[in-house]
């Protein structure tokens, strides 16, 4: 079964996660298909918390490649659809526009 999830790097104490793609029979930091993203959890300075691709993700999904649920809940973030980690109490996920409604036809 393929899975997409994170694979630790990174200094000892200061953690830095890459997104894979990977046999679920390989250990964490093997082998895997393609790196999808990148996410660390303690950002300094210009650093960015969350870069992740994700079509890459949804063609992988697709295909039958289940992610893990820390994974699931950075995809909703990257969409926009979750709250963000470190966001304020109170924070609402925008609504997604609705599709023009048509006319009806005469």
């Amino acid at each position: 079964m393929v899975v997409i999830r994170l694979n630790r790097v990174g200094a000892k104490k200061r953690p830095k996660y890459r997104v894979t793609v990977a046999d679920s029979r390989r250990w964490r930091g093997g082998k895997f298909l393609e790196i999808v993203g990148h996410f660390n959890p303690h950002p300094r300075g210009q650093e960015k918390k969350l870069t992740l691709d994700v079509e890459a993700c949804k063609a992988w999904i697709e295909k039958g490649a289940v992610p893990t649920e820390r994974v699931q809940s950075l995809l909703r973030e990257a969409q926009g659809l979750a709250k963000p980690t470190g966001a304020p109490k109170g924070w609402r996920a925008p609504k997604p526009k609705a599709a023009p409604a048509e006319a009806p036809k005469a």
